[in-house]
């Protein structure tokens, strides 16, 4: 990717001092998003690797990757799978439990959403710990998909989750990075 581009990305993305706690530079893209010109280069630059490649299924992590992996779903003429926090599916589901900052949560998925040697590509709109991202993974994987890649417009590296990914055997592709936290 080119300077002018990552330029152009991190300057579409807003930086929220000490949130949600003191300490803590919450990235966010919802200007991004706003803004047409980031938001079409960004799913531009996240699709392209895969153009014309045979991908069966996007799967978002909720919510911000909801509104990106349904961007690229449709210029892949792949499926969208939501991945959410449980109890908000309404049919027959798979779950499993992630690692939070300060504990554990679980994420489900319909049972039906993916089948198995489905070639899946799961999006977010950032990667920090790695932990919603890994259950993620494992979660899709239960159900036999060959994930080929993670897609995140961010990756924050000092927290490590990119690693833990590519430890998993995953594909992670980024756009942008922020040094810290």
């Amino acid at each position: 990717m080119d300077q002018t581009l990552k330029q152009t990305l991190l300057d579409a993305i807003r930086t929220i001092p000490d949130y949600p706690k003191p300490g803590i530079q919450f990235r966010d893209i919802t200007t991004l998003l706003g803004n047409p010109k980031a938001f079409r280069r960004s799913v531009d630059e996240l699709v392209h690797p895969y153009a014309g490649t045979n991908i069966d299924q996007i799967a978002g992590i909720e919510a911000r990757g909801f509104i990106l992996g349904g961007a690229i779903a449709h210029q892949l003429s792949a499926g969208f799978v939501p991945i959410r926090k449980k109890g908000k599916l309404p049919y027959d589901t798979v779950r499993v439990a992630y690692s939070l900052e300060y504990g554990v949560d679980e994420m489900e998925m319909h049972k039906d959403a993916v089948s198995s040697g489905e070639k899946v590509i799961l999006v977010d709109d950032l990667i920090a710990t790695g932990g919603t991202a890994e259950g993620a993974v494992k979660l899709l994987r239960q159900m036999g998909a060959e994930i080929v890649a993670a897609c995140f417009v961010i990756d924050l590296p000092d927290l490590g989750g990119r690693k833990k990914l590519e430890d998993l055997g995953v594909t992670v592709r980024t756009l942008v990075e922020f040094e810290g936290d």
